[in-house]
Order: C-alpha cells, then sequence, then structure tokens
C-alpha cells in the first residue's frame, strides 16, 4: 500500500471541508496523530475515530492518507511565492553554520553531518536526510558517487530508512524553508 503525507500549514482548515474519518493507533479512542481515512471505513459514531487500528486497517484494504502541519508553509504567500522560493538555488554553505541549519526542518541537531557531506542539490539534501535514518548512517562521510547508487535500496537488516519520494519532498521542503529565512532577511 503506498504511503501519502500532504503537508498544509494548518491541516485543520482542509479536514473542515472534508469528510473523513481520523484514523486509529490502537482501534478504540487512541486517535492517529496524523492519519485520516477519505473512504467509507468502520468508525465510533461518537469520537469520529475508526474502529480498527491503522495497520489493521490497511490489512483490509483501507486507504490512509497523512495529513501534516508543516508551519513552515505560514511564511508562504501564496502559489506564485512558494514557486518562486523553490526555484532559487538556495545559499547551500549556510548549511555548514549550525545557527542557520539548527532552524531547518528535518535536519535541526545535524549539523556534523551536514558539514560532513556539504550537499549542493536537493538530490544531495534528500540523500542527507536518508543518511540520518538508522538504515542508512554508515554512509556518512563516503563519496558522493558511492552514496548515491546504495542511498536508495531498501536495508537488509530491516533498519528503519527514508523512501526516496519522502525524501526528495522533504529536501524541498528545507529549500523553500532556507529561502524563506533567507528572504526574511532583506
Amino acid at each position: 500500500m503506498p504511503d501519502i503525507d500532504i503537508d498544509f500549514a494548518d491541516r485543520a482548515h482542509v479536514l473542515k471541508l472534508l469528510k473523513h474519518v481520523d484514523a486509529s493507533l490502537d482501534g478504540t479512542s487512541k486517535k492517529h496523530n496524523t492519519g485520516v481515512y477519505c473512504t467509507s471505513i468502520p468508525y465510533n459514531p461518537v469520537t469520529g475515530i475508526s474502529t480498527m487500528n491503522y495497520k489493521e486497517a490497511e490489512d483490509r484494504g483501507y486507504f490512509k492518507i497523512d495529513f501534516l502541519n508543516v508551519s513552515i508553509y505560514e511564511g508562504v504567500k501564496s502559489k506564485k511565492h512558494l514557486t518562486k522560493l523553490l526555484e532559487t538555488e538556495p545559499l547551500w554553505e549556510l548549511l555548514l553554520e549550525d545557527d542557520f541549519s539548527n532552524k531547518l526542518f528535518h535536519v535541526n541537531g545535524h549539523g556534523s553531518i551536514l558539514r560532513q557531506m556539504k550537499p549542493t542539490s536537493i538530490e544531495q539534501l534528500a540523500a542527507v536526510l536518508a543518511m540520518i535514518r538508522p538504515g542508512k548512517r554508515y554512509l556518512i562521510g563516503k563519496e558522493w558517487t558511492t552514496v548515491m547508487p546504495e542511498i536508495w535500496t531498501k536495508p537488509e537488516n530491516d533498519e528503519y530508512y527514508f523512501k526516496k519520494a519522502h525524501a526528495i519532498a522533504y529536501a524541498h521542503v528545507i529549500v523553500v524553508q532556507m529561502n524563506l529565512i533567507c528572504e526574511q532577511l532583506v
């Protein structure tokens, strides 16, 4: 089953517009932090939460979508502004400064990895995001020519790793955030 995450500045605004059932972590009253079903699924009419946990629901063919709050989008003024932020080449060298990188989504606290790897593209930044996870830590400090052929392969030992689609998407979010921060300084 595919894993779909959709980012919003405030997910509550969108959820008010959609008929949905909140996913459950335990099949009773423990609501999943982000998961919802936009299709018919058994649910408790009092709580509005699915009557089966999200893993059981997936096994039965129900499709969960994660609606995520990503607060950095609050600074985006319009679709045109977002496009500009995405298309502007960021100042990649800022990733090497802890004062800057510690303000960023998903890479805060990982300045040493950023300084070792020195990413200069979306693909390399995505690879760094993958290296932060246990399944790909062994690649930290290796040359990009070694990293890139291995980074997106599933680890044999079932350790947690980032899939390419998630890492690329989050790398784009980081570029947006980098450019927003720089824009606000001007």
